[in-house]
């Protein structure tokens, strides 16, 4: 089995730049994941962030999540639950506008080192763009440029704790799944395992790696590369034991954003374009209602739909 591919990122800056480049690459067009190491994020920071999240799950969610289970009676469910997931979470938006300061129940400090985090996280993913525009040879700042729209991208995380579960072979942590917004930055628990991504029609478990960052590309990456990058569909198994933490935040397209294949990644003959263009929260309403299913009928549909609206002139910074 190939190892799954682990990016050290201080060797960019070494004469080990081109064959990071090319693991970068490799990973985009075949696994759709990697996981970085030495990407700049103090080790200090991310301790604080996994230590005030376990804090606040522990305090203001646990409780809860036992008594929607006892409520739903999912500790003796005896057949496969597709219709929710064995999960606790919160959403954090930082762009355009941050919602920070009204989510209830977290403390003061907790909230400073969401916010800085945050900024870390907004950095090294556009960091991560400009490298993939390197890789595809599109002019540097041109995914950032796309995702701007007329009011910056959306990006927000997801604060997810998958709490020991009784039925694991019943009920997922989270059911399979392609993301469908730019590009995915993952700090997650590096005691309990869980997530698993689909290649080759195998599910492969995301080693955990104490301080690393997992990324992983979206919908919109595999639309605005023609296909060269894909999306991958990826899960949490729920395990008996220990509760593992998993802050997700995605580095999305603003809603006003226009999709669709760059231009230089299509060839001359307009056949060769194979995803439509489209504005991004128009597929994020698709979205929503069929994120558990299959990516390609999302594509058709968008098809469909573009083929008889005219959505202008890609907005730029």
């Amino acid at each position: 089995m190939e190892n799954f591919p682990v990016v050290d990122m201080s060797k960019l800056n070494t004469e080990e730049r081109g064959s990071t480049m090319e693991l970068i690459k490799d990973a985009c067009e075949n696994w759709g994941f990697f996981e970085l190491v030495n990407h700049g994020i103090s080790i200090e920071l991310m301790d604080t962030v996994e230590r005030l999240t376990k804090e606040h799950y522990k305090k203001c969610m646990e409780q809860r999540f036992k008594e929607m289970v006892t409520t739903k009676g999912l500790e003796s469910v005896q057949s496969e639950i597709n219709d929710l997931d064995w999960e606790s979470t919160f959403f954090l938006r930082h762009l355009p506008v941050s919602n920070i300061s009204e989510i209830p129940d977290l403390d003061d400090d907790y909230r400073k080192i969401m916010k800085e985090f945050a900024m870390g996280l907004e950095k090294l993913a556009e960091e991560l763009l400009d490298l993939l525009c390197e890789n595809l040879g599109l002019e540097k700042g041109y995914l950032k440029k796309v995702f701007y729209g007329s009011k910056g991208p959306n990006f927000g995380t997801k604060v997810s704790n998958y709490p020991p579960c009784p039925k694991p072979d019943l009920i997922k942590g989270l059911r399979a799944h392609t993301d469908a917004g730019g590009i995915i930055l993952l700090f997650q628990d590096d005691k309990v395992s869980g997530l698993q991504l689909l290649k080759d029609d195998q599910w492969i478990d995301v080693p955990p790696m104490r301080h690393s960052i997992v990324i992983n590309l979206g919908d919109q990456l595999e639309v605005i590369t023609n296909g060269k990058y894909k999306s991958v569909m990826h899960r949490v198994i729920a395990q008996t034991d220990g509760t593992r933490m998993s802050l997700a935040s995605f580095y999305n397209p603003g809603d006003d954003a226009v999709i669709s294949p760059a231009p230089a990644l299509v060839k001359e003959d307009e056949s060769s374009q194979l995803y439509p263009k489209f504005v991004f929260d128009d597929y994020m309403k698709l979205y929503l209602g069929l994120k558990f299913q299959a990516k390609e009928p999302r594509f058709e549909a968008m098809k469909a739909r573009s083929s008889s609206v005219d959505v202008g002139p890609i907005a730029t910074v």
